[in-house]
């Protein structure tokens, strides 16, 4: 970034950042400038919805450098960051074993559209972390990995149908873009324009938390039915927990019907733990889609299940998959490098993160019944959710019946403190290994000073 005084002194600034040219007085901001650049050339300026800011009005911000627990934009303000990159970045921005591996591997090719060791590794970690993956293929995102999952579950079962829950987000693919939670939320519009709707009608989308739901269109519809899919912990609505046996339900119905159980552990898996929610719950999907944690902060995906499953998948089966930078040497040597640190030291990463993500809630929750605000808090290891409602989170009725607008109130009176949370309350919140006490005793203290300003 390059400055140069203007010839209005100090109240006017020409500046370039990568290459853009803008004239900045006191009265505006440097990301605004380059938001105004960005909707020229991008639809709404972002290349994702939720980043629009669309949600709590206003504008978003770029950022310039990240690291550790903390982000700076390219108006050189720092923030305490509860984002990482919406869940990869778990051991913080810009981890020095990460990027010291990217750079060593990235010396010997970026991609080569043929096998490396890197990606024989990673599936390897995966089926050893994981007892319910005996086989596992790479893609390049979530979206990717949920898509293939579910033409591979139809591929098996020679069936049409799959289940899906309203508030759980699978990604953009067609079949799963119904009555979809997060970025569709964020964006207002639950359902997309462009999807076919003899697509959707192949996508049978039921309330979650709802047993008697779900019992009542298997025993109508069960042997048409290909899979189900979920989100082991619903995180795209928020943080929602299943009701105690819920989960045990999607094992035995899907069982009994000659369906498929796929978990979406996107952002659960190795997150967590290294078996992700199956392990805590001690549940065996048939597949399971995996990303983020795994890549190391480089676009990544998986899925994987049972061998028996996974053969059906070509080569050597009938069920076409393909990705031209799937199992890339720099995602895969990133992503063990993470594995790796996290598995390692005594207590291991895991602990840690639950350690810290205690301490949060602990502060959060002192926090707001000391100021007598309605709220629920749920957490999980290092994921956790504010809403603010006195009612039971079940499913996504419940949260959006939570005071909107005090949530987009404390979003910016946070983030001008220099405390940066989800812009959306539909999103889960996220703690790294690079936090500690500290950072979280001081994100408490700026969170009673934004409840104090409104």
């Amino acid at each position: 970034m390059k400055a140069q005084s203007g010839a209005l002194g100090y109240q006017t600034l020409f500046l370039e950042v990568y290459g853009l040219k803008f004239r900045v007085s006191r009265m505006s901001t440097l990301s605004s400038k380059m938001f105004a650049t960005a909707k020229q050339y991008i639809p709404g300026g972002v290349n994702s919805p939720v980043r629009a800011f669309k949600n709590v009005g206003g504008e978003p911000f770029f950022i310039r450098r990240a690291k550790g627990s903390r982000i700076t934009d390219i108006d050189g303000k720092t923030y305490i960051d509860y984002i990482g990159s919406w869940g990869p970045n778990i051991l913080g921005h810009a981890p020095v074993s990460v990027t010291n591996t990217i750079h060593q591997v990235a010396k010997d090719g970026i991609s080569f559209g043929i096998p490396n060791p890197h990606e024989v590794t990673m599936a390897k970690t995966i089926c050893e972390w994981v007892p319910s993956v005996e086989k596992v293929r790479m893609t390049s995102s979530g979206t990717e990995a949920t898509m293939s999952a579910i033409r591979l579950a139809r591929g098996f079962t020679k069936r049409d149908y799959i289940v899906k829950f309203d508030g759980c987000y699978h990604g953009h693919s067609d079949s799963l873009l119904v009555a979809a939670g997060s970025g569709a939320l964020t964006h207002g519009e639950p359902d997309s324009a462009g999807v076919p709707k003899a697509f959707a009608e192949k996508t049978i989308v039921l309330p979650y938390n709802d047993p008697e739901s779900l019992t009542k269109l298997f025993e109508e519809k069960g042997e048409q039915i290909a899979a189900i899919i979920v989100e082991s912990y619903p995180a795209n609505a928020g943080l929602v927990f299943p009701q105690p046996g819920y989960l045990n339900l999607l094992s035995s119905i899907t069982k009994k019907f000659g369906a498929l159980l796929i978990f979406d552990e996107v952002m659960t898996g190795f997150r967590l733990g290294k078996a992700g929610v199956q392990g805590l719950e001690n549940l065996t999907p048939d597949i399971s889609c995996f990303g983020k944690v795994i890549g190391g902060g480089l676009p990544v995906g998986a899925f994987g299940g049972r061998a028996d499953v996974m053969d059906m998948l070509a080569p050597i089966g009938p069920v076409y998959q393909a990705g031209t930078l799937s199992g890339n040497p720099l995602a895969m040597a990133a992503g063990l490098t993470q594995l790796q640190e996290l598995s390692s030291g005594r207590p291991d990463g895991f602990a840690r993160l639950d350690q810290l993500g205690a301490h949060f809630e602990k502060g959060l929750r002192a926090l707001m019944e000391k100021k007598g605000i309605p709220h629920r808090i749920n957490r999980v290891g290092s994921m956790f959710c504010l809403y603010f409602t006195d009612r039971e989170i079940r499913n996504v009725d419940d949260v959006m019946k939570q005071d909107m607008e005090l949530f987009k109130k404390f979003f910016w009176a946070s983030l001008e403190r220099g405390v940066y949370i989800a812009p959306s309350p539909y999103e889960t919140g996220f703690i790294s290994l690079a936090h500690n006490e500290d950072d979280i005793d001081e994100t408490m203290e700026v969170f009673g000073e934004a409840l104090a300003s409104i």
